[in-house]
């Protein structure tokens, strides 16, 4: 008798949860009867809460990842500054294979290497490229008034920026070469692999490397 009113019971409780259940009966006689019932909903449930701690650790996980290397710190200006593997004379030479011309100067700017280009009719070209690959990022043409006195003071030079910069780094990581003030020499600035910042001046004719007095 008991027997049965158990079957009733798990029969109408699955009627009403929407599910399957699954009653086991252990008989040890008429009057010990022990009755398991487990309802679908019951592992649903079950099956939830695992996958949304697993989907919870997922994304905590995912966000401890991503979190990391937005936080720049201290450092993170200096990491994107910092030179890849194409240095400032093969910047130079790269650009100038794209923009035939006079390269005038180079700098380490916003992630990426800018040569300033004097080209033909006197027509100034900003042309960028790629620190890591030393690819042509892009290239426009520049307004600039003052081709006349830089083709003169180059005029019997036989030091390029190229060159300058291929000298400068024997000082540091050159990040910058321009034509000086004066247009008498090179500018170049150079990093150390501490973070220290020097100036240079090279000079025209002998590629001879001196330190800035006004950096000192």
């Amino acid at each position: 008798m008991k027997r049965n009113i158990v079957i009733a019971v798990v029969t109408a409780a699955a009627l009403v949860g929407g599910g399957t259940a699954t009653a086991l009966a252990v008989a040890g006689d008429d009057d010990d009867t022990t009755s398991v019932t487990r309802t679908d909903d019951d592992r649903d449930d079950r099956g939830e809460d695992r996958s949304d701690d697993r989907g919870d650790d997922r994304d905590d996980r995912g966000q401890d990842r991503s979190d990391d290397p937005d936080d720049d710190g201290d450092d993170g200006p200096a990491r994107a500054a910092a030179p890849g593997g194409v240095t400032a004379a093969e910047a130079i030479a790269a650009a100038l294979d794209h923009t035939p011309g006079t390269a005038v100067s180079v700098e380490l700017d916003d992630g990426s290497w800018e040569i300033d280009v004097l080209g033909k009719g006197d027509t100034w070209h900003s042309v960028r490229i790629a620190p890591d690959t030393g690819k042509v990022l892009g290239a426009q043409q520049d307004d600039e008034d003052d081709a006349a006195e830089v083709r003169a003071a180059l005029k019997n030079a036989s030091v390029t920026a190229e060159d300058a910069a291929k000298a400068a780094a024997s000082k540091g990581t050159v990040v910058a070469v321009e034509l000086d003030d004066d247009d008498t020499g090179w500018d170049a600035e150079t990093r150390a692999s501490g973070g220290d910042e020097r100036d240079w001046k090279i000079d025209l004719r002998s590629a001879a490397v001196t330190a800035d007095r006004d950096d000192d």
